[in-house]
């Protein structure tokens, strides 16, 4: 005996699934996968260097690199020797915002110093470079 609901068009049995379980497991499994998972921290690691409690000789503005017709070689007003000279160019050349490079040989300064002094200025990645004093060449 069995009791005919609706239309009667339909002799078959019902073969939908009543999903409505399986929703609520797989959300609660979701749930607690979340809750589970560990907070991810952002954190990069960095090995700095040790600080460094010496005044730095490199302007952030602009450096001078003067030579004088004994082949002296001055960074900012300062007696350097070859080695000075660069360590100094490198510092400036790693800044954020690279300062000027002037130099400023005087007119008996030695050709192969001031071309050393150059050629150092390049390999240190120096790209701002000027001539200070030429004008007084001109008469």
């Amino acid at each position: 005996m069995s009791m005919a609901v609706g239309d009667g068009g339909h002799d078959g049995a019902m073969v939908d699934m009543n999903t409505t379980p399986l929703i609520d497991v797989m959300l609660v499994l979701l749930i607690m996968f979340i809750i589970t998972i560990p907070i991810q921290t952002h954190a990069v690691k960095l090995d700095l260097p040790a600080p460094n409690n010496e005044p730095s000789n490199v302007d952030p503005v602009f450096n001078q690199v003067d030579i004088d017709f004994l082949s002296n070689i001055y960074w900012n007003k300062q007696e350097v020797d070859l080695a000075t000279l660069r360590t100094y160019m490198r510092q400036a050349a790693a800044l954020p915002t690279e300062p000027e490079l002037r130099l400023r040989p005087e007119a008996l300064a030695k050709y192969e110093v001031v071309d050393s002094v150059m050629a150092e200025a390049q390999q240190a990645g120096i790209t701002k470079m000027g001539f200070v004093g030429n004008e007084a060449y001109a008469n």
